[in-house]
């Protein structure tokens, strides 16, 4: 009895690719695995390189005009906001802003925004449909102060404690809840 030619020369070849298959079905489960963490899930528990840490520098000329430096709060519990007029959850997020401002500000927080890689004409027209802001708003075109703050998506939000340093970081819209857990503890007394 014969074995067909072909088949005896197939068979060590097949073994030899096991291995490779192996390695490279590995190679795309691992990576996949890093992807579908990255974009899966609650983004809003990532967490930033910057908490415990100074919060960076954060100064430059304001969407009225005016100058902003944040070393200027040094001592204030600060919430800093990076947002754009073209970005629906930023839509969604101002009146929480809102309202934690006129609760919160006269307990001792303040706010800033940070308006990414926008028009600033844009930019005026979104705070001017939602009644403006009671708070500075800067002007970031490059998205400068985003990448110093290691911002990937919009909106994001910090909060920097007295002491300067960064403490909390949220991704996405912010919410009373996070505002309420993260911000309040801070300012001292109970939830507003």
């Amino acid at each position: 009895m014969t074995t067909p030619t072909g088949a005896s020369s197939e068979s060590p070849r097949r073994r030899r690719r096991w291995p490779a298959v192996l390695v490279f079905l590995t190679v795309v489960t691992l990576v996949g695995g890093l992807f579908a963490a990255r974009l899966g899930g609650d983004s809003s528990a990532s967490t930033s390189a910057l908490i415990g840490q100074p919060a960076p520098p954060l100064a430059g000329e304001t969407l009225d005009g005016g100058r902003f430096d944040l070393a200027d709060w040094r001592g204030e519990v600060v919430l800093v906001n990076l947002w754009a007029s073209w970005c629906e959850p930023c839509r969604r997020e101002h009146p929480v802003l809102t309202s934690a401002a006129e609760a919160l500000g006269p307990r001792g927080l303040r706010i800033v925004g940070v308006d990414v890689r926008d028009d600033p004409a844009d930019a005026r027209a979104f705070l001017a449909e939602f009644g403006g802001a009671r708070w500075p708003t800067l002007i970031d075109p490059e998205g400068t102060h985003a990448i110093a703050w290691g911002t990937f998506a919009l909106p994001e939000t910090y909060v920097v404690g007295r002491d300067g340093t960064v403490v909390a970081k949220t991704i996405g819209e912010v919410d009373a809840a996070w505002i309420t857990e993260q911000v309040v503890p801070l300012l001292g007394g109970d939830a507003p």
